[in-house]
């Protein structure tokens, strides 16, 4: 694209060149036309003036051929004289570069044209010869005239018209780069700054607004400069304003404790915020731009989505949603945006994660009954048999044993659930600290099966290991033994008679992966979120036949993530449990 003072001066040096060029050809014609008729009006006077020499001199008769021979050198012409008898009587024949007979055709043409008593004054052109005619004295006394004939090659004018023309051009030359300097160096005054302006004013609308322009003195241009730099300044300040109030924005957004999802009037998420991605662990690219029932994933969402969009109203709703393998409760709020003209804009969810203060309040309301719900049987058992050997069963040795026995097995379970509360509640403690150490899993392994070995033996249970007895992991031993105890226990107890348990570690570059698997009764999908809550069972007459508190998961979750690792769970019904361990290599990876 051509700048614009390049489109500017184009045209300006294009007339400018078409003026001169009109103009110089109207002047050469002027030129030529005002030298020719100088030059005509010169030789006809030179004409009249030999013929007033010739008639002082006695006319044709008394002339003498050396003065008429000087006249023509002199005056570079061509005199011929006619006497009255129209018949040559002197020819001169210089300066003529034509032959003889062409220059006699046409005296003797001029001659017959021009015969006595009336004799032509007017100039001939003949041949790019102009001959001139003025009568003379006779030499005879009759009255008759004589003619005198002066003739000269125009062509002599050539050399004058290229003179005219080298002085023309030269003139127009000098000129035209005269004017095409002056035009540049005005032009340059004022395109100069609109230039700058312009660039200016791409940079403003790049968004680059501490570009300046250079004031110049007060006039048009410097009023326009001065203008755009107020603009600059003003619009510098604007965005200074803005980018403070965006930055307040997102910084408050970014890091509300809350989950916020913003969508558009046509249904397409605009903006998540970082606790959103980290709740429902989902990456921006993978949701934005999307509609809002292509990127969300729970329908109980989508469903008060829907119902903002239809009724325009604020609603807010409770829900408990499986996130990977745990369940959450959320406070969602969903706020239509309206514009100032109340026009459409979106809708605003917010989710606001109160799983922890639905635990506390439930841990309020669930703990006694909890705990005495696993207390009541011992209990119950304990203060049965008490009271039947207070009756008399004392003496009978026999039931006396065997209430002993009951009675004590029943102690032991308390004792366990007690010990499990509290190892859960220490856990849980933010002071908790770990042992670090290298734990070896194949030797901790072995002992746990060693420890469990009859319970699979009375279910006919077998086991394979593939265990390496290099793999270690940087824990502290007794947790994670309470870790593999509680997971290999519960495979043993979920598994029917006859079932396989099949334990196997391996590594990864960064992680220690442990797989406890079984071919159990399996779990739901629906119960997979809730198995690391407290006191929740799968099979609640099962684990507590077995002596289960309910605890264990809970203790489990807990342990692995204060080493650092995560607990993954998979299973189908009726076809077995897969439990997988993922530990760091070395803790201080991140």
């Amino acid at each position: 694209m051509m700048k614009f003072r390049t489109r500017l001066i184009l045209p300006l040096i294009s007339l400018i060149v078409l003026v001169l060029i009109s103009l110089g050809l109207l002047l050469g014609q002027l030129f030529k036309s005002y030298y020719l008729s100088t030059f005509s009006d010169r030789l006809h006077k030179e004409t009249k003036v030999i013929a007033e020499q010739i008639n002082a001199n006695g006319g044709l008769s008394n002339v003498k051929e050396k003065l008429l021979k000087h006249w023509s050198r002199t005056l570079k012409v061509h005199i011929t004289l006619v006497n009255e008898k129209d018949a040559i009587i002197y020819d001169s024949g210089e300066t003529v570069h034509t032959d003889f007979e062409a220059h006699e055709q046409v005296v003797d043409e001029i001659i017959r044209k021009s015969s006595f008593p009336k004799r032509l004054k007017e100039p001939i052109l003949a041949d790019d010869v102009q001959y001139y005619l003025e009568p003379v004295k006779s030499s005879s006394s009759d009255g008759k005239e004589g003619l005198l004939i002066v003739s000269t090659e125009i062509d002599e004018l050539t050399y004058i018209y290229k003179q005219i023309w080298v002085i023309l051009l030269i003139s127009f030359g000098l000129s035209l780069l005269l004017i095409i300097l002056l035009g540049a160096k005005i032009t340059n005054r004022y395109t100069k700054p609109i230039e700058a302006a312009t660039e200016v004013a791409m940079e403003l609308a790049k968004g680059n607004y501490r570009a300046r322009i250079h004031e110049s003195p007060p006039d048009e241009i410097g009023t326009l400069n001065t203008s755009i730099n107020i603009l600059a300044r003003n619009l510098q300040e604007l965005f200074q304003s803005q980018e403070v109030h965006q930055n307040r924005l997102m910084t408050l957004v970014e890091n509300m404790g809350s989950g916020l999802l913003l969508i558009d009037d046509r249904g397409f998420v605009l903006m998540i915020n970082k606790a959103y991605r980290e709740l429902f662990r989902v990456s921006e690219k993978n949701i934005l731009t999307k509609r809002y029932h292509e990127a969300l994933e729970h329908p109980e969402i989508i469903e008060i989505v829907e119902q903002v969009f239809m009724t325009e109203q604020k609603v807010r709703k409770e829900l408990i949603l499986p996130l990977a393998i745990e369940r959450r409760q959320f406070e969602i709020h969903g706020v239509p945006i309206i514009g100032t003209n109340d026009d459409w804009k979106g809708i605003l969810i917010v989710f606001h994660d109160i799983t922890e203060l639905k635990k506390l309040e439930s841990m309020r309301k669930d703990f006694v009954a909890n705990v005495s719900h696993e207390l009541k049987t011992p209990i119950t058992s304990i203060r049965g048999f008490t009271e039947t050997l207070l009756d008399g069963a004392i003496h009978d040795q026999e039931a006396l044993i065997s209430f002993l026995q009951i009675i004590l097995k029943e102690s032991e379970r308390m004792q366990t659930l007690i010990k499990d509360l509290l190892d859960l509640s220490k856990i849980e403690q933010n002071g908790f600290e770990l042992n670090i150490e290298h734990v070896y899993l194949r030797p901790i392994i072995l002992d746990i099966i060693d420890t469990l070995n009859n319970q699979m033996e009375e279910k006919n249970i077998t086991y394979t290991m593939k265990v390496d007895s290099h793999l270690y992991v940087e824990g502290d031993p007794y947790r994670l033994n309470q870790v593999f105890m509680n997971l290999i226990n519960n495979a043993i107890v979920y598994t029917q008679s006859g079932g396989k348990i099949n334990i196997d570690a391996h590594e990864s570059e960064k992680e220690i992966i442990v797989n406890v698997k079984d071919n159990g009764i399996g779990i739901s999908p629906e119960e997979i979120p809730r198995i690391f809550e407290r006191f929740y069972r799968v099979d609640k007459a099962r684990s507590r036949n077995s002596g289960g508190t309910g605890l264990g998961l809970a203790i489990v979750k807990h342990i692995i993530e204060a080493h650092g690792g995560i607990i993954i769970v998979t299973s189908e019904v009726d076809k077995g449990t897969t439990f997988t361990i993922k530990f760091k290599k070395h803790r201080n990876n991140k």
